[in-house]
């Protein structure tokens, strides 16, 4: 199972800058326990905004600059090479950023999504969510507290 993990704000913001525009610590956390000990796909600038590998886990970078270099990482040319690095793993996450989400959502199974209420600046986005394509399995809807300053939803669906 191919799963796509993202947080998106409202008009399907993704990020600004090449940075996430706001911080959400519950989103953190249980991004750090989904994507534990699983192969992590992503594009080389998602990996340059990150700094490092990431803790327990296979990062997997895709880029097209055959010089590129990252210790502790496997680098591929294509998606579809990163899906072969990661066939060990049952279930590889596929952490973007916009450009890998658009080739993505077409071979996907499952979108693990935060959806944060809130309108942002932001200069990358999530592809659409055909609703014919994918089915709305589960949500689970919180408000604002001193933690986390936006209202936000877990929200998972399948590939119909």
């Amino acid at each position: 199972m191919i799963t796509i993990i993202a947080a998106i704000a409202e008009k399907n913001a993704l990020g600004k800058d090449n940075q996430l525009i706001w911080y959400l610590p519950v989103d953190l956390k249980r991004f750090k326990k989904v994507t534990s000990n699983h192969h992590v796909i992503m594009g080389r600038k998602t990996f340059e905004s990150l700094g490092k590998p990431l803790p327990n886990r296979t990062n997997i970078i895709i880029t097209r600059n055959s010089n590129f270099k990252a210790e502790g990482c496997i680098i591929v040319n294509s998606l579809q090479q990163a899906i072969e690095a990661s066939k060990d793993d049952e279930n590889p996450y596929i952490l973007g950023g916009a450009e890998i989400y658009t080739q993505a959502i077409e071979i996907a199974d499952k979108l693990d999504l935060t959806f944060v209420h809130h309108q942002f600046e932001a200069d990358a986005f999530f592809p659409k969510i055909d609703t014919t394509v994918w089915k709305e399995i589960l949500r689970e809807d919180f408000k604002a507290d001193e933690k986390n300053k936006y209202d936000y939803s877990f929200v998972t669906y399948i590939r119909n």
